[in-house]
């Protein structure tokens, strides 16, 4: 494949600008589309239309190769493949709306209806098994008045990235995902990748259902992951001597199960977990299948904020100032969607505490009863009790001389992050979520235990 192909990207939101800068940057022209004249116009500008690592530096970069536009018609005409990278946000019932992608997919189809040339649609958004060949295919052919497979191709070929590190993700990703309508579009897909990606990653290749259902999967298998860490977390609280990072630590050597996503802390947030372990359940209910491990893993997952507050509980009367360090579901994007940081505050508040927060990616005020300052320093000089709710590379900088009051200070630290000889301080209650800090309540209720397992088998 050489450079002369075309790229258009339907959708210029955090995945999309960032792949439509990704593949400019590689020397290919792409034109990006969205209804939102703002972001397109920023876009020409040279500028970023939402806040990613590094996308305005790749959109700089890519001057010259890399424009948008608010017409369908300009971009599919003008272009050879287009990625599909619309919001499918959840219905009522827990399933992925098509309400966006479909209205995309007219539009496709009607610009493709004036082309004579062979062009390949390519949808990326997360959708649930059948919803492209039994939902989307039918608008673009009856748009187009054209045969899929005969006037052009269809696959589905969605992105395993992490906000934050969009743009790396997606250059360098640990596999290549393509359901294909025909082998003929997804080779030619397939070829694209290959031109486009970095790491030179695995490309499997199969079915369209197959491909919806491996990337519904794949995200509710790390949920479950994550969950099981945080159930171990909190029986580590429970054992003297208990610490989640030694046991996860050592359970990630095998390889079977790996270190990846086993860290044992708050739960899983952001736009797509959730939400995806929902739809998970809703498809494996309707095809008649059983969506209990998706409903549980949510369940225990929504659980969590109301854990670590009954730690906490002890230390807040009406008034007590409590700093949360980290809003966002995770560090480097601003994204509080699902934030169980945000559900932490809004539980302490209905116990009285005044809130008060820092995250280096939030400048904004999330809402009259949460204080949003500029500065660690600033958040941390007005408060009796610290929560670190993200593990931001800044907040593992503190150190003793960071907690300037003179009072005691009970510091929550979600992630185990500090050093643990902060808790030597002799202003300061550490508790590091995961690990015994009642040794001797805990070691009374194991010997209570086993004292009554063996009056059961007749040893007094």
């Amino acid at each position: 494949m050489d450079k002369n192909i075309t790229f258009s990207v339907v959708g210029l939101g955090k995945l999309g600008a960032s792949m439509a800068a990704a593949i400019a940057s590689k020397g290919f022209d792409v034109i990006g589309v969205d209804i939102n004249p703002k972001v397109v116009e920023l876009i020409n500008q040279g500028l970023a239309p939402v806040q990613e690592t590094k996308l305005e530096e790749y959109i700089s970069a890519s001057k010259g190769r890399l424009r948008a536009t608010t017409d369908y018609r300009e971009a599919i005409l003008n272009s050879d493949l287009t990625f599909v990278v619309v919001n499918t946000p959840s219905d009522d019932q827990g399933a992925f709306s098509l309400k966006f992608a479909a209205q995309a997919f007219k539009e496709i189809g009607l610009a493709l209806k004036e082309k004579n040339k062979y062009h390949n649609v390519v949808l990326v958004s997360t959708v649930l098994p059948g919803s492209t060949r039994y939902g989307l295919l039918p608008i673009l052919e009856g748009a187009s008045g054209k045969i899929c497979g005969k006037d052009f191709g269809l696959c589905y070929s969605p992105e395993f990235i992490a906000l934050g590190s969009v743009i790396h993700d997606f250059l360098n990703p640990d596999f290549v995902l393509i359901g294909e309508f025909d082998e003929y579009c997804g080779s030619q897909l397939a070829s694209c990748y290959a031109q486009i990606m970095e790491n030179n990653p695995p490309c499997v290749r199969m079915s369209i259902e197959n491909a919806e259902l491996t990337k519904i999967a794949l995200n509710a298998f790390v949920t479950m992951k994550i969950t099981f860490a945080n159930i171990l977390a909190d029986l580590c609280e429970r054992i003297p001597g208990g610490d989640v990072d030694v046991v996860t630590k050592a359970l990630g050597f095998d390889k079977r199960i790996g270190h990846k996503y086993l860290k044992g802390a708050l739960g899983y947030g952001g736009p797509c977990f959730p939400r995806d372990n929902i739809a998970f359940s809703f498809i494996a209910r309707f095809l008649g299948s059983s969506g209990e491990l998706a409903e549980t893993v949510d369940r225990i997952n929504r659980a969590i904020p109301a854990r670590i507050v009954e730690r906490i509980r002890p230390f807040v009367n009406h008034g007590t100032t409590v700093a949360i360090l980290g809003l966002a579901y995770k560090p480097f994007t601003p994204v509080i969607e699902e934030s169980q940081s945000i559900y932490i505050a809004m539980k302490l508040r209905e116990l009285g505490a005044q809130i008060i927060a820092y995250d280096p990616n939030i400048r904004d005020q999330i809402g009259s009863w949460l204080k949003v300052v500029d500065s660690l320093e600033e958040c941390l000089k007005q408060a009796d009790v610290i929560v670190i709710a993200n593990p931001d590379p800044e907040f593992r900088e503190l150190k003793f001389d960071s907690f300037a009051n003179n009072h005691k200070i009970i510091v929550v630290d979600c992630w185990r992050i500090l050093d643990k000889k902060i808790a030597e301080h002799p202003n300061i209650y550490y508790i590091p979520i995961g690990c015994s800090i009642n040794d001797q309540e805990n070691e009374k209720r194991l010997a209570e235990l086993w004292k009554r397992k063996l009056k059961e088998i007749g040893y007094e």
